[in-house]
């Protein structure tokens, strides 16, 4: 009985930090005059407009064109904007492959992949806006049949170009959002 209260408890106060994290909706509206954000079945538009306005640069290899088409998706579902307001620069993708699970002969049967991005969204009137680094660990099996190994490779590319122009979309929507939030004017985005 006592180790049933002890989950209990620590249930209770989980619960309560993540709602006392700050935990703000990136695409809701604050309507209400007290601060209280809520979902009135209208999404604001202000952060989507702006994530809009964004070239995206750089990228030359395999990986980091995928992440720039994936961003691409994400930011400019319209098309690349005519005259764009921000510019985001991707650095070359890094790379750093691992054997693991290796077997008796000493030959891997498993290898873990590091991907990571440098990136940079800057505005020519208000220069540099944010700059971060993006990375995720992936990993793949090193089967007998290389075409097998192969897809499972482009694979795990394909994955990684995914979860890293999520993450850096994710960034800069955070980015807008606090500049709107900050200003309490969506025209002075």
């Amino acid at each position: 009985m006592l180790q049933h209260k002890k989950i209990y408890t620590a249930l209770a106060i989980l619960i309560f930090g993540i709602t006392a994290c700050g935990f703000e909706p990136l695409y809701v509206e604050k309507t209400s005059s007290d601060g209280v954000w809520y979902y009135n079945n209208e999404f604001d538009t202000d952060i989507v407009y702006e994530m809009s306005q964004i070239k995206i640069e750089g990228a030359t290899d395999r990986i980091g064109q995928m992440v720039k088409n994936e961003l691409l998706d994400d930011l400019t579902p319209r098309g690349v904007p005519q005259h764009a307001k921000y510019f985001l620069k991707l650095e070359p993708i890094n790379s750093k492959r691992t054997e693991q699970a290796l077997r008796d002969d000493i030959t891997a049967t498993r290898e873990k992949v590091k991907y990571t991005v440098k990136y940079t969204l800057w505005s020519k009137e208000k220069g540099q806006l944010v700059s971060g680094k993006s990375w995720i660990f992936l990993s793949y099996d090193l089967l007998d049949n290389p075409y097998s190994t192969t897809m499972d490779k482009k694979k795990v590319e394909k994955d990684g170009a995914k979860i890293l122009a999520n993450d850096i979309s994710l960034r800069i929507g955070a980015y807008f959002h606090s500049v709107k939030t900050k200003r309490g004017n969506p025209n002075e985005l």
